[in-house]
């Protein structure tokens, strides 16, 4: 069961001081801005350095830059990362999210509603204001039809992830290997493993043309299963009070203003969506069509951490460290990858060939960072709240570092030879995007599959996904209980 002190931890996490908070915004005084050209000149300046703050709609790029020279590049190589002599890898799973996609309609419906806005103005109000009449010269193409659909840069993360996957691991992606393909329910992620599967090439002999993907929500949508997430957190307004405080904060107030300034629009005709709206559009356009979007040139790099800030604060509440709930519905998952291992190895014991060499698995980025925060990684000492926004500068919970488009969380278990003692046979290595990742307990990048099993034995044997996630009886607050 949870300890109490982690009970009262989570509930001071969770309290929110809204009307302090939104004391602390500030009167701006009329003549406090620049001018309207001065403030365009700085913004369009300063728009190439916004990609590094798109949270979750970065491209994956932004997290590998190399990629953008050569997309087939695995990347210099990472100082100790090489494993002893005489292993071999028996087994990989790998869990990934998506590629890019096309905006939600609703993201395509309020940014419609501020292009309209736009276009509606005075053509003398216009003729003074030139960000105005540049985004309302932009054309509107997206259509609700869209809908969170993958792009077709989405198809190409895909193939180019899966092409890196087997030059790094040439042993396990090799013919007659068997791949088990598994995606959730939703249209962008069986596409994804679809464009996966082609990455792959005829190189692949599967007995098949294609892959069978198996859809599996109960994994790769786990939140939608448990019910006191979606009772308590998903559909639960209070749950995200920090996230709202924020957006009525002084740091968002500066924010709206200067956006407002620079549309030439008073202030009480925007709102923090809205503007949200026009900073993922610019997101949108680099990671659909690689362009920087007029929408980029409302936008210095301060905003941009500033509306970063908001989107990890959704995410931290919601998806990370926020609610113990988040990370515990995520414990089915974290307990199938690890009987999959087990079972490599009894094979592997028993000198019986690996049933399962390939398991991968298309999710969302909703999947990946409930997991990476029941494993412990990117938690800062403090949580991340409406009135720290300074102090979480360098955090560690950067969503966009974490779970960009085509995000991947990689497992991979090996054999060794000639080692010194029994439990050093297995091995694991954990890759975050490509990257190494060091374990807690060793601060090494490679375990032993004994001592990985150990650390996370709490998880591994009390971490009900029933239990966890029935709904509590009597009639309680989510502060209360979460």
């Amino acid at each position: 069961r949870r300890r109490e002190g982690e009970r009262r931890w989570l509930r001071s996490a969770s309290s929110c001081g809204s009307p302090a908070v939104a004391a602390m915004a500030p009167r701006w005084a009329a003549g406090a801005l620049p001018s309207a050209a001065l403030l365009l000149l700085l913004l369009a300046v300063a728009s190439a350095g916004l990609s590094g703050y798109f949270g979750t709609k970065s491209r994956y790029e932004e997290v590998n830059p190399h990629l953008l020279r050569d997309p087939l590049s695995l990347g210099p190589a990472a100082a100790g990362s090489r494993l002893p002599a005489a292993c071999a890898p028996l087994q990989l799973r790998a869990l990934l999210r998506h590629g890019t996609r096309y905006p939600t309609a609703g993201q395509i419906r309020r940014l419609g509603e501020l292009h309209a806005r736009l276009l509606r103005r005075p053509a003398a109000a216009a003729a003074g204001c030139s960000a105005a009449a540049d985004l309302a010269a932009w054309q509107m193409w997206y259509e609700e039809s869209l809908d969170g659909r993958l792009a077709p840069q989405g198809r190409r993360d895909m193939e180019h992830l899966a092409r890196r996957l087997a030059a790094r691991f040439p042993a396990l992606f090799a013919a007659r290997r068997r791949l088990v393909l598994a995606s959730s329910s939703k249209h962008r992620c069986l596409q994804s493993g679809a464009a996966f599967r082609r990455g792959l090439g005829p190189s692949l002999s599967l007995g098949s043309d294609e892959v069978e993907v198996e859809v599996n929500d109960s994994l790769m949508r786990f939140f939608d299963h448990c019910a006191k997430f979606v009772a308590l957190v998903e559909e639960n307004d209070t749950a995200m009070c920090q996230v709202n405080a924020f957006k009525e904060g002084p740091e968002m107030r500066k924010v709206l203003e200067k956006v407002a300034s620079a549309l030439c629009l008073p202030v009480e005709e925007l709102n923090a969506d809205l503007v949200q709206v026009a900073f993922l559009a610019c997101s949108y356009e680099l990671a659909i069509k690689n362009v920087t979007s007029p929408w980029c040139s409302l936008f210095s790099e301060e905003d941009a951490k500033v509306l970063e800030y908001l989107n990890d604060l959704k995410q931290y509440w919601k998806r990370g460290y926020g609610y113990d709930i988040n990370s515990r519905s995520s414990c089915i998952l974290f307990q199938d990858i690890f009987q999959h291992l087990d079972k490599a190895v009894e094979e592997s014991k028993s000198s019986k060939p690996i049933s399962s060499p390939l398991i991968v698995q298309v999710g969302h980025a909703e999947t990946l960072q409930p997991l990476l925060a029941l494993m412990g990684f990117f938690k800062d000492d403090e949580p991340l709240k409406a009135n720290n926004y300074v102090r979480q500068m360098h955090r560690k919970f950067r969503s966009g570092r974490i779970v960009p488009y085509a995000a991947n969380l990689v497992f991979v278990l090996y054999h060794c030879d000639q080692v010194k003692t029994s439990k050093e046979e297995y091995q694991v290595q954990m890759l975050l995007n490509e990257k190494l990742m060091f374990f807690h307990h060793s601060n090494e990048t490679i375990s032993t599959y004994a001592d990985l099993k150990d650390y996370y034995k709490d998880i591994l044997e009390n971490c009900h996904f029933k239990e966890e996630c029935a709904l509590p009886k009597v009639n309680i607050t989510a502060v209360d209980e979460l």
